[in-house]
């Protein structure tokens, strides 16, 4: 035993060595290309992919300051045209108030030319500086003589002057990723709170320990360097699906969360590490809490005009459209103000969570009951999670009023066509944190929509014997379903929206469309249409139909077989449609779709068709409704196979003969 326990160590000792000489060969030094990448034509594990990362490297550590620094290196292979888009770069930082820097940008292009690599850099004059807003700034640049086969490639240092936060890693991108390294060193006397998020098996998972000191004499400092290792390699590209939700909600990833400092000899500090300390952090913030009385502008006619209405719904109306249609939102966010709300407000612009803190500020000030400010998570910066309190989950602020016990009003006056009794669709399925500071209460609120969005189709058609049909719709929509459509109406244009009405069918058109009630929140979307559709597979003795027209449920979005991230619909919905079709003269209906039942095995989606024929008359009646609204992507497998049996259910064709 004695001789074989050492046997085995060597043996253990190779393989680690020669594992981690493979894996170094796949990071090289800026300009020094293998052959093969200029060679290569394609991504061998995924091979349709335009663009690759060869490889990507992060080296974080802290200087002599206590300044967190990040040296970053990123090569690229083009493969074709439309991997080109790759060429093009942005870098944002929070270079406001020099919280961070950039230093030390490089990027050039590598194409093989005659054999030998060709080297073409990027002029510094063509990387262009760009002010977002008072905090972030953005570095933006272009890579020259790219083409395909061409191999990009670029470099720089960002330096952190702070010593809490460590910027994230994606070792995931939307294209594929050969390799993709991640070293932190970080001394220990920093408490980092870790959330790995990566569904392969890491190729390099190294952790050391090494002892440090800083400054000389009485005032050095030792401790020791926590060191750690992380890579992974042939990374599938994340795609772009229906439904899913944010790239950052799925990409695999590492977040790091300061939750507590060690100090030598002195006594361990905690930071925001419970949600309670965070909404007091938000609380305490001159860009947040202390904005919340800031008087505003001739604010008196307003709040007077709020405090005359009889109901607190009356005035939650009143001052919600007033802020929604007076303030125009700047398309960025943040979970704080950036000029403030006094600068906003007489701008009549400014960032989403100024004009909610305006929205907050005069409801409270006209005396609405339980009013607070929440910060949110808008869906396209991903889902905020209950068991990581950090404060960057966060990107945008709103108001919340608690109704009762189980309802609640959630409103965003920086989106056109919200509405106050509506949660906004972006923000649903995920926590917001409720802050009071007066009472010191914070809590954490999961957003979501239990009454399903409907929407009701109404169809009165009749079939002539050149196989055409004619007729009226009428679509009815309410919640979510009504503001889709108005949204979609007002942005698109009565043209591009009769397109999409008719789901580009081009035998399908519309000669007339009416939208009745289309500025009243209240009352629901009514949608009146005059119709013909051209039956193009009919003949002199058979006409074909498909009885579902105008419900949008005509394509099915999952005809993939994989599926890479969640499904989150958003909210319920039920959709009914019903329609009474005339046979014409000297037809019998030859096949009708049977009265059929289907329900997913978890009961969540539930489908039922009925079809009768009776006095030369065919009625149809479609109820689609959802139970839920998330899916976790390991139970796709369920959800594309119902879809499919769904999408036959519904576009059966009904098949008239000429008697």
């Amino acid at each position: 035993m004695k001789l074989i326990l050492p046997l085995l160590f060597l043996c253990c000792t190779l393989q680690l060595s020669v594992h981690a000489q493979v894996k170094t060969n796949r990071i090289q030094a800026f300009g020094k290309v293998d052959q093969a990448d200029l060679e290569l034509k394609t991504c061998d594990f995924e091979s349709d992919a335009n663009a690759m990362v060869l490889f990507v490297k992060g080296d974080i550590y802290y200087d002599q300051e206590f300044n967190i620094v990040m040296e970053y290196h990123k090569r690229i292979k083009i493969f074709n045209e439309h991997g080109k888009d790759e060429a093009n770069v942005k870098i944002d930082f929070e270079g406001g108030n020099k919280v961070e820097s950039i230093t030390g940008l490089q990027a050039q292009t590598i194409n093989l030319t005659d054999g030998k690599p060709e080297i073409t850099k990027v002029d510094k004059k063509q990387i262009f500086l760009q002010v977002i807003d008072k905090d972030q700034d953005q570095y933006t640049f272009s890579f020259a003589n790219v083409k395909p086969g061409s191999v990009v490639e670029y470099k720089f240092t960002r330096i952190i002057h702070a010593y809490s936060w460590l910027p994230n890693w994606y070792f995931q991108e939307g294209i594929p990723v050969r390799y993709s390294e991640l070293d932190t060193s970080i001394p220990d006397l920093l408490d980092f709170k870790t959330q790995t998020h990566v569904n392969q098996a890491f190729v390099k998972r190294v952790n050391t320990s090494e002892s440090q000191t800083i400054g000389t004499g009485t005032n050095a400092i030792t401790f020791n360097n926590e060191k750690d290792e992380r890579a992974l390699e042939n990374i599938h590209s994340l795609p772009d699906e229906p439904y899913m939700t944010s790239d950052v909600d799925n990409l695999q990833s590492i977040y790091f969360q300061l939750i507590g400092v060690k100090p030598i000899g002195g006594f361990s500090k905690t930071f925001a590490n419970s949600w309670p300390k965070v909404g007091e952090a938000f609380a305490d913030d001159e860009d947040f809490g202390d904005q919340l009385k800031r008087k505003l502008t001739a604010e008196e006619a307003i709040i007077t005009k709020a405090k005359a209405l009889k109901t607190d719904e009356q005035k939650i109306a009143y001052i919600f459209n007033e802020v929604k249609n007076t303030m125009k939102w700047n398309g960025i966010d943040r979970w704080y103000t950036n000029d403030g709300t006094r600068t906003a407000w007489d701008k009549k612009t400014g960032n989403a969570t100024e004009i909610n803190i305006i929205l907050y500020h005069l409801l409270k000030q006209s005396g609405v009951k339980d009013v607070y400010p929440m910060e949110v998570s808008t869906r396209s910066h991903g889902k905020v999670n209950p068991a990581y309190p950090f404060m960057r989950q966060f990107n945008r602020a709103v108001v919340y009023i608690p109704i009762d016990s189980t309802n609640h009003y959630v409103m965003d006056a920086s989106g056109k066509y919200n509405v106050y009794n509506e949660i906004p669709a972006n923000l649903l399925n995920s926590y917001g944190l409720s802050i009071n500071k007066e009472t010191n209460t914070y809590d954490l609120v999961f957003l979501e929509k239990k009454r399903p969005s409907v929407k009701s189709v109404y169809i009165n058609a009749e079939i002539n014997t050149d196989g055409q049909m004619s007729g009226t719709a009428s679509i009815s929509s309410l919640s979510y379903g009504r503001i889709n459509a108005v949204e979609s109406y007002k942005t698109d244009g009565e043209k591009k929206y009769i397109e999409s009405l008719t789901e580009h069918d081009n035998n399908l058109k519309i000669s007339s469309l009416k939208m009745d009630n289309l500025e009243i929140d209240s009352l629901p979307l009514s949608q009146n249409i005059t119709f013909k559709l051209d039956l193009t597979g009919s003949d002199g003795t058979y006409i074909y139909f498909v009885p579902n027209m105008f419900s949008a449920l005509h394509n099915n979005p999952f005809l993939s077989e994989n599926r890479y991230t969640n499904i989150d619909f958003g909210y319920r919905n039920n959709v009914t449609l019903t329609g009474t079709y005339k046979m014409p003269a000297g037809y019998k209906a030859d096949a009708l779709p049977k009265s059929i039942s289907m329900i997913m095995p978890d009961k969540s989606i539930s489908i039922k068709r009925f079809v009768a024929e009776e006095g030369g008359i065919v009625t149809v009646r479609y109820v689609v409704s959802y139970a839920k609204s998330f899916y976790f992507k390991e139970d796709y497998a369920e959800l594309h196979e119902f879809y499919k049996k769904m999408q036959e259910m519904l576009n059966e064709q009904v098949v008239l003969k000429k008697s």
